[in-house]
């Protein structure tokens, strides 16, 4: 029903910056709120940020508040993570997901609150 493609992950040392992308494509009409997660080596899976699909509000994790933006481009169903000032404990597998709905304990900060990720991009921060 939705479709997620993340890019834009790669090797960059630290103080650096990378754009994330996430295009999506299918029922995109019904995406409620796009997020990003990252989950690095023996670690669980974090919230990163979360863009609403109807309002465009945005929330983040205490984590990266100051250094990334999430950002979308209707036109082009795209949504946006802009990384600044990286550090290495940025070092994950990024992952884009589609929340399909607004139910009450769906909470954005929750993996089980999406219903379709991405297959997640590399970023790899060095010192």
């Amino acid at each position: 029903q939705v479709q997620l493609v993340e890019s834009g992950g790669g090797l960059v040392q630290a103080g650096g910056s990378l754009r994330l992308s996430c295009a999506t494509s299918g029922r995109t009409f019904s995406i409620y709120g796009m997020g990003w997660f990252r989950q690095a080596s023996g670690q669980e899976r974090e919230f990163v940020a979360y863009i609403s699909w109807p309002g465009g509000s945005r929330y983040y994790a205490d984590s990266v508040k100051g250094r990334f933006t999430i950002s979308r481009d209707s036109a082009k169903n795209t949504v946006y993570l802009q990384m600044n000032s990286l550090k290495p404990v940025d070092t994950a597998v990024y992952y884009c997901a589609a929340k399909m709905s607004s139910y009450s304990g769906s909470y954005y900060y929750l993996v089980t609150s999406y219903d379709y990720w991405g297959q997640g991009t590399q970023v790899t921060v060095s010192s």
